[in-house]
């Protein structure tokens, strides 16, 4: 079943989405609102308060019972949306992304939410996570006659959603979600309904608000704090969540044995800290992680200085715990984005140097401890050690406070392959004397999940220790979609229409 043609208005791409961060990116937030006059306007508050989960595209689809209205375009939320086009997406009902790019490009073709039109009616899908049986399914899906607009996971579910049936037997919701495998939160809309689902494992997060007779759902509760919503629970693993007329219905669509995978690095690092998880509030927890660093790595220094603003949380728990002094020593800009790896070393550096500035006063002829969430190339650490250096520290000691990356992620977050994954391919010293660092410590595994005061079986930590909770082939990456032989023609032609600023979907 071919996709419609989209109605909505988009923004082009930006050079900025199609270059590589310093930091892992992130792969999309998720929001959805059912029974509220305002759905539109809400969902963009949400998608607001959840920009820090993806900021290449954005997009909203609303329903009035009847009628799909959408809006997407390339961008941040508030470049995406304006006014006059929320006055226009009516309807009770909305569902909205904000999205990096996972599986297929970051194209406006493949922006969501995604919308088809098919037998069984309208249905709208936003995702947040990656699966690792979507070339497989693409491959049985094309067999069986369905046609592909976009490269994103997403809309192999939207197919499978229409499908009368497989194998002689029906197809409904819950047959559906058991077909797909790997990480994934999504909100699902059709023309009666709101949907939430999580998967067994329970890899990314999603939560359940209320605002009087009106639900919710977000990828983070920072999102209900914006629009004033209660926080109800969080969706758990394997759970299918029904809004309609009725209001809540839950079934659980999995054996409730099923391991648990929570991707610990939402606590490192991609969570708001203002957010709570599985009853934890992510600025705690990450404070705690400091804190257990100062006692895992006690080293005698005059200041501890965090890398603005991912390592702030982390560096006040390291000085609380040792008594050392925390200063602000960097100073973040915050008008210019993320930084980018580029060819030339030059702007590298000059990148590095632009978002965030030294106090230089405060650390000439002192012993310094940086403290960061993550190191993951290296270039941008390795930069702000020799700033330090440069403006007169007399020793820089670096802490992070989560273990070595050494392993790809396949569940929808960007850790690059382990040919650029610093510590796969050096050992500690190595890494230290790149750095130009006096000392290097990592918090150990044990410690972060500690801090989290949560039991070590919860959680997926592959990108540590390598332990896949979801079996993967190897040999797919995730761009397996857009390179496999003989569909050239067909992504070319999808380009030539983004470009174009043709879109695609209704």
């Amino acid at each position: 079943m071919p996709l419609q043609p989209s109605q909505a208005r988009g923004t082009s791409v930006s050079s900025r989405a199609l270059r590589t961060p310093a930091h892992p990116k992130h792969y999309c937030g998720v929001f959805g609102i059912y029974g509220h006059p305002n759905a539109a306007e809400l969902s963009y508050y949400g998608l607001y308060a959840l920009q820090h989960r993806g900021q290449e595209s954005a997009g909203i689809v609303t329903s009035d019972g009847r009628v799909f209205r959408s809006h997407r375009g390339m961008g941040l939320v508030p470049q995406v949306f304006d006014g006059e086009i929320l006055h226009n997406l009516i309807g009770h009902m909305a569902i909205g992304h904000t999205r990096y790019s996972t599986t297929g490009s970051s194209l406006m073709v493949n922006a969501q939410p995604l919308t088809v039109d098919c037998a069984k009616g309208q249905i709208a899908i936003a995702h947040n996570g990656n699966l690792t049986n979507a070339s497989q399914l693409r491959d049985e899906l094309e067999a069986r006659g369905s046609i592909f607009q976009t490269t994103v996971d997403s809309e192999i579910m939207l197919h499978l959603m229409a499908q009368p049936g497989f194998n002689g037997q029906g197809n409904d919701l819950v047959q559906t979600i058991r077909r797909i495998e790997g990480a994934y939160s999504l909100v699902i809309m059709t023309e009666k309904e709101l949907i939430g689902v999580r998967d067994p494992h329970g890899f990314r997060p999603l939560s359940i608000g209320r605002i009087r007779d009106s639900w919710v759902l977000a990828s983070e509760t920072c999102a209900f704090d914006l629009i004033q919503a209660e926080f109800v629970r969080d969706v758990e693993p394997g759970e299918i969540i029904i809004i309609n007329d009725n209001g809540l219905q839950s079934i659980q669509a999995f054996p409730e044995h099923t391991r648990r995978a929570f991707c610990i690095f939402e606590y490192v690092y991609f969570a708001r800290p203002d957010s709570t998880i599985a009853s934890r509030n992510v600025y705690n927890v990450r404070v705690e992680m400091g804190r257990q660093l100062a006692r895992e790595y006690p080293i005698k220094a005059d200041i501890i200085v965090p890398v603005p603003d991912s390592g702030n949380c982390a560096a006040l728990g390291y000085a609380q715990e040792s008594g050392i002094p925390f200063e602000m020593a960097f100073v973040r800009n915050h008008y210019v984005g993320r930084s980018f790896l580029q060819p030339s070393q030059l702007i590298r550096d000059f990148n590095v140097r632009v978002k965030l500035n030294l106090i230089k006063e405060m650390v000439r002829n002192r012993r310094v401890v940086v403290v960061d969430d993550s190191i993951v190339r290296g270039t941008t650490c390795k930069t702000r050690v020799n700033n330090l250096k440069e403006a007169g520290a007399k020793e820089v000691h670096v802490l992070v406070s989560c273990p070595p990356h050494r392993h790809p992620c396949v569940y929808g977050i960007d850790f690059p392959d382990r040919s650029k994954l610093m510590a796969a391919n050096m050992e500690l010293e190595e890494i230290r004397r790149y750095l130009n660092a006096d000392s290097l410590h990592y918090l150990s595994q044990n410690g972060m999940v500690k801090a989290t005061g949560l039991d070590k079986n919860r959680f997926c930590m592959a990108c540590y220790d390598g332990n896949y909770p979801v079996a993967f082939d190897p040999t797919l990456d995730k761009h397996i979609i857009e390179r496999r032989h003989g569909r050239a023609g067909t992504l070319t032609e999808s380009i030539e229409r983004d470009q174009a600023q043709i879109p695609l979907f209704r």
